[in-house]
């Protein structure tokens, strides 16, 4: 069986030594792991030095390695180490302020022979935990039993049905909330349902209000405040990588412009529901500097915005404390979308001083 590692453009052998999972690797301990190479980074040091910043991750655990100019494995990385491919390594893993950190001692590429040590290329793509299939049929149901306006159901429907794949498939982001395999249609479908919930709720409240909430707009411009992101961003194995229309364009206006393509093909929509539904996807993110070229001026916009925010925020929140951390650890670490440390509880030995 070939197991040769690179060491610095050179072969070593390997010792015969049990495999572990990133996620299991204690820190301050050493181990020998598959991992999944899924983001690299070229940058400088203050005196102009080259380095690379790799993440390495399994399931559960990302690790940061500091590939330096001077290190064994820099130029095999600089030439040809690529976000989705998968390794085989010996490394010490450690945490500290910027949070987990691996030291490489021996690297190389997953071949074929892995596969007798139990490696599988599923076992390190992540995706939600929810099924496709229950998903869109729920989203789907819900646009049945909630639009009653036949051109915009039609509208929406036509959408779901010709992107069925792509909205099965696609993550919702290409790193901050619902990174991972049909992270989209988990993401679209939870925030459809707030909505839904304050779309009701809030109809109740202000009976009177005129014009009066459209939860039939709430629901369309829920399910398709992200559409855009089908073109934003390509799907590949490692996670979500950015088009050139997603750099130059962004999710927003190529999602208004699809809705708007889509509205020529149902010339009995009305103009002022369309202008509504542009609305809502336009300025679902409220801030200019969250991508938004407006902020919400309808109520339903309104509603759509913070169901939005929030679905995404709890689940960074929910990930943060689902970290692999000391079971007396506090706080998580700051290394999450959210940039703060998150209260996990009081550990027994602060309770026992308090």
């Amino acid at each position: 069986m070939n197991r040769s590692l690179f060491g610095g453009g050179a072969e070593e052998s390997e010792t015969a030594e049990a495999l572990v999972k990133l996620s299991d690797i204690a820190a301050g301990k050493k181990g020998e792991c598959f991992a999944l190479l899924c983001d690299r980074q070229r940058a400088e040091t203050r005196d102009g030095k080259p380095y690379y910043r790799c993440q390495f991750r399994d399931l559960k655990r990302t690790a940061t390695a500091m590939i330096w100019s001077d290190s064994s494995w820099f130029e095999v990385c600089d030439e040809s180490w690529a976000p989705g491919q998968f390794f085989r390594l010996r490394v010490r893993y450690t945490e500290n302020q910027y949070g987990p950190q691996i030291e490489i001692e021996r690297i190389r590429e997953v071949n074929d022979d892995d596969k007798a040590d139990g490696f599988n290329p599923a076992d390190y793509l992540p995706q939600s935990r929810f099924d496709t299939d229950r998903m869109m049929q729920e989203l789907r149901g819900i646009v049945e039993q909630e639009i009653s306006d036949a051109p915009l159901q039609r509208l929406v429907l036509a959408i779901l049905d010709d992107h069925d794949a792509d909205i099965r498939e696609y993550p919702a982001a290409s790193r901050n909330h619902h990174a991972y395999r049909s992270g989209f249609l988990e993401h679209v479908l939870s925030v459809t349902k707030t909505a839904v919930y304050l779309g009701h709720k809030y109809r109740e409240y202000y009976s009177e209000m005129s014009p009066p909430l459209s939860i039939e707009l709430i629901v369309a411009g829920a399910i398709l405040h992200d559409i855009g992101k089908l073109i934003e961003l390509s799907a590949e194995p490692h996670g979500a990588d950015y088009t050139a229309p997603g750099r130059l364009i962004g999710h927003i206006l190529l999602g208004r412009d699809m809705v708007r393509d889509y509205a020529k093909s149902t010339p009995d929509l009305n103009p002022d529901t369309l202008l509504r539904l542009e609305h809502i996807i336009v300025s679902h993110q409220n801030l200019p500097e969250w991508g938004s070229p407006v902020s919400p001026h309808t109520p339903e916009a309104l509603l759509v915005h913070y169901a939005d925010d929030i679905d995404a925020k709890f689940q960074m929140m929910a990930f943060a404390l689902g970290e692999k951390l000391p079971e007396d650890a506090e706080f998580t670490s700051r290394q999450n979308p959210l940039r703060r440390a998150i209260f996990r509880g009081l550990n027994a030995n602060h309770e026992e001083h308090s």
